[in-house]
């Protein structure tokens, strides 16, 4: 999957670059036609496995779609905040400031096995408590700033698929897409998982879907550790 956003990624600022006038600057016109292709972009990387499908999937399963909406809310918002945030600088923090970066990634490690730890050790009588609750609105728009997979969509919307000529209007356009694209996505994940429900009333069933979702969301996690690793 992180080869496949890697080369969406360079093929679109390839075909940008192309494109762009003697000085440089992309034409206006460029921005209605990077859209089916930006459109494109947000529903593959929307709609695969992640993080954010998998916390869904098992939230749906688990308390039900209705509940499970503010989490959808919040990973749909989340995201389109997140590009018009990096868009217009804060990305440039985490060059100025590696190790701010660094906590960053750590912090996501920590959040994201935590989350599998949560996963894994749910069950349908302890959703039904009325203390159990799914990932609230602010919760899930938050997690998306230790997504990993969020900021290479992220960065790729930013770098790919925005002209920089009347950039911020351009960036408003890129936002709107990418939230209205990401929304159906990740709703069909907890459609889902709240269908699966029906066929998965053994507890045994239910705990290995759980672990199985657990395990997901650290396998999730390849992308940070490969990072890590000295080449």
């Amino acid at each position: 999957m992180i080869k496949l956003y890697r080369f969406c990624s360079a093929f679109f600022i390839n075909n940008a670059e192309t494109s762009s006038d003697v000085n440089g600057v992309l034409p206006m016109t460029s921005l209605w036609s990077s859209l089916g292709p930006l459109a494109v972009f947000a529903l593959v990387t929307s709609i695969t496995p992640g993080p954010n499908n998998t916390m869904l999937t098992a939230s749906g399963l688990n308390y039900g779609f209705r509940r499970t909406i503010p989490h959808i809310l919040g990973v749909s918002v989340g995201f389109a905040v997140m590009v018009v945030l990096v868009g217009i600088g804060l990305g440039n923090i985490f060059n100025r400031l590696p190790w701010l970066y660094a906590l960053l990634k750590y912090m996501s490690v920590a959040y994201l096995l935590w989350l599998a730890w949560k996963i894994a050790t749910s069950s349908m009588n302890n959703a039904s408590t009325s203390h159990a609750r799914p990932l609230g609105f602010l919760q899930a728009l938050g997690f998306q700033w230790v997504n990993p997979k969020v900021w290479i969509m992220t960065i790729s919307v930013i770098s790919a698929y925005t002209p920089r000529q009347n950039f911020l209007f351009n960036l408003l356009i890129a936002c709107l897409i990418c939230g209205a694209v990401n929304l159906p996505s990740v709703s069909l994940w907890v459609g889902f998982g709240a269908a699966m429900k029906r066929w998965l009333t053994h507890p045994a069933v239910l705990r290995g879907f759980n672990v199985g979702m657990a395990l997901l969301l650290i396998a999730s996690l390849y992308p940070l550790l490969q990072e890590s690793i000295p080449q």
